[in-house]
């Protein structure tokens, strides 16, 4: 099986770990670290899989990742007492129902499921 995980830049694997994990529901697949600030955090929901990664140094800053899901909804309802949420559900014209949140560390988590 063939696939592709996004790795998204973090300042603190702690504090990464307590967004994506403690808020945001995923659980740690591997944590690669010394200190618990600095060095690799993979996480997983479902069929979901993001490596966080602290300082990832070289690499572009404020990324964004899309979640597709069965649902927008559902996550947003979970997730809205939780985290920070930029915006409600909405239809796109493109045909999904999306809503985005920024981590701690201004990227963006894009969650997008069909039109209800």
């Amino acid at each position: 099986m063939e696939k592709a995980i996004p790795v998204l830049p973090v300042d603190d694997l702690s504090v990464a770990k307590e967004f994506y994990v403690d808020r945001l529901g995923f659980t740690v697949r591997f944590e690669a670290t010394e200190d618990g600030t600095d060095g690799l955090l993979g996480v997983d929901r479902g069929g979901i899989s993001i490596t966080l990664d602290c300082p990832m140094s070289g690499h572009g800053r404020e990324a964004c990742v899309s979640l597709e899901v069965e649902n927008a909804d559902a996550y947003y309802d979970e997730w809205r007492d939780r985290v920070e949420i930029r915006r409600p559900p909405k239809n796109e014209p493109w045909g999904a129902r999306t809503f985005d949140v920024i981590d701690p560390f201004g990227n963006t988590i894009f969650v997008m499921g069909p039109v209800k």
